[in-house]
């Protein structure tokens, strides 16, 4: 008799401690995409000349949702190379970057979840280079920059030919920031072989680096947890600071697939 009550009273206290750990749905997109389009690039530090060419993108977006709550976070990681000619295409440049955005968004859902509201910033890291094929001067420049940027996505779902679509539109704005930069004449042997600090980590805002970003994109479900996604993106950085001027436009034209998945999460 006293064995059983002891079961009884062991299976209480597991189920006592099972409740508490309860897990839920937390709903995950996986999105992979490719690029290619134009590269628009200047930078004074190495040259006066502009050049533009060809680049391509690498974009892998993940986003997390909980039903339950209203807020979410993104993850995305972008990775750019391009190969560009001046005007009279006697010179060459080559521009590689990886760009780390990490975002939190609040979200809304109307008409019956159909559109979904998103407001929040993302926080940006940006590591990159130039690299001038023909300039034995000063033939490299290294980008390495942090930014805070004001974020809005909007996202609505609906239904064509039996088939199920959703239309999303992301913009990303410049707040604040910083960013590395050498000085007007100042070579990297001074900054790196010397020491001689001037100024090369320079403080940066929306008017002296207007830098946004937009994404544009319509997804096709094709099952259950498969869509096939084609868009537009387009990555403006630019920055006047240490009087030197630099811009790297990239416009793209995306396709790739996207994953949908939910696991189990604790409250």
């Amino acid at each position: 008799m006293k064995s059983s009550k002891r079961h009884t009273l062991s299976g209480l206290l597991a189920i006592c401690c099972i409740v508490p750990l309860q897990t839920f749905a937390q709903n995950q997109t996986s999105a992979n995409f490719l690029g290619v389009g134009t590269s628009h690039i200047l930078d004074t530090y190495i040259t006066q000349e502009k050049f533009h060419g060809i680049g391509f993108t690498y974009l892998n977006i993940r986003e997390r949702e909980k039903p339950q709550k209203r807020w979410n976070n993104i993850i995305e990681h972008e990775i750019d190379l391009s190969s560009t000619k001046d005007r009279g295409r006697s010179s060459s440049m080559l521009e590689g970057s990886y760009n780390l955005y990490w975002g939190r968004y609040r979200q809304w859902r109307l008409f019956d979840d159909k559109l979904q509201l998103q407001a929040g910033g993302l926080a940006n890291a940006t590591l990159g280079f130039l690299y001038d094929m023909t300039n034995s001067n000063n033939p490299a420049q290294a980008r390495f920059a942090l930014n805070v940027m004001p974020s809005g996505i909007a996202t609505y779902d609906f239904t064509l030919w039996r088939r199920q679509f959703s239309l999303r539109y992301e913009l990303n704005v410049p707040l604040v920031g910083l960013m590395f930069s050498p000085n007007y004449g100042q070579s990297y042997y001074e900054i790196f072989s010397l020491g001689h600090y001037d100024h090369n980590i320079v403080p940066t805002t929306f008017v002296s680096a207007p830098t946004f970003r937009q994404l544009l994109t319509l997804d096709w479900r094709t099952g259950k947890k498969w869509s096939l996604r084609i868009g537009y993106l387009g990555n403006y950085q630019q920055a006047a600071v240490n009087n030197l001027k630099q811009h790297i436009y990239a416009h793209r034209v995306m396709i790739g697939i996207v994953r949908h998945f939910a696991i189990d999460a604790k409250p």
